[in-house]
């Protein structure tokens, strides 16, 4: 893939206080998703520093990145480790229909095209599969930071790699991403809002604002600096049409019977009756 860049910053960025909160957040909520997620066969898209299977109970699991695969992590429930691969998010080593569970934690926002790689998450997925997308929210604290820092850059009042968020496009919005799920057949489940402090790199600090957390979730919870929703791949009915329809309707129709009219002529004889076919 040709997100070589971003994700080198991506790397270097989780390094930080910030990015530790973020990641204890995203990893307590996958938990608690996909643990009730039933099938044989998941994976995860990008972000190999989150385990985002292990309280997952499939026999096959793997984790994917577009660099080189990380060693195997141990799974909390016991089963044999997530296996790590290579592979290019727009163009996925499984078959259509094969998968039961997708993960992508930021994966769209680092993909080269996000329309293609969602497009592939549901060729790959089985009907009635789920899909558990992870992003930043641009219309946060986050965000707002992240605007900020791409606007001075591009004014030249900062250096090229003062970037807030280890990303150079535009973030995907929520309501955005749930009408690409939509036009895509997807039906969303669930989806909330998290990580409510403000962006500020001192460990000391985000410390001090942890109350933020039960009053986000409260007060403004559209306002967390992630999104995480799990959507149903749906796979509507069949529906005849057209003519096949109508030939349909037509060899559902009563059948005319053919019986014999011609008329009888019945004759009279002393003690007995006898119905004689006219010649």
């Amino acid at each position: 893939m040709s997100e070589s860049a971003p994700s080198i910053s991506l790397r270097a960025w989780l390094t930080s206080p910030l990015a530790a909160y973020l990641l204890q957040w995203e990893q307590r909520y996958l938990d608690s998703v996909v643990a009730d997620v039933f099938g044989f066969h998941a994976v995860q898209l990008g972000l190999p520093e989150l385990d985002a299977l292990r309280a997952n109970r499939m026999p096959h699991r793997w984790r994917a990145d577009s660099a080189q695969p990380l060693p195997s992590v141990s799974s909390a429930s016991g089963l044999p480790a997530a296996v790590s691969l290579s592979c290019d998010f727009d163009c996925l080593p499984f078959d259509s229909q094969s998968l039961d569970l997708v993960v992508l934690p930021h994966a769209l926002e680092l993909a080269r095209d996000p329309h293609l790689t969602l497009r592939e998450v549901e060729r790959v997925l089985m009907p009635e599969g789920r899909v558990v997308i992870i992003g930043f929210n641009p219309t946060s604290l986050w965000g707002l930071r992240q605007r900020g820092s791409n606007a001075r850059r591009y004014l030249g009042l900062g250096p090229s790699h003062s970037r807030f968020l280890p990303h150079d496009g535009e973030l995907i919005a929520y309501r955005r991403l749930r009408d690409w799920l939509r036009l895509l057949s997807f039906e969303v489940e669930t989806g909330r809002f998290g990580c409510y402090r403000p962006p500020i790199t001192s460990e000391k600090w985000l410390s001090r604002f942890e109350w933020m957390e039960p009053a986000g979730d409260r007060w403004w919870p559209v306002l967390g600096a992630v999104y995480a929703l799990t959507a149903v791949k749906r796979v509507r009915g069949m529906r005849l049409v057209g003519l096949a329809r109508a030939r349909r309707r037509k060899a559902g129709a009563p059948q005319a019977v053919v019986t014999n009219q011609q008329p009888h002529r019945v004759v009279l004889h002393s003690g007995s009756h006898r119905s004689n076919q006219d010649e």
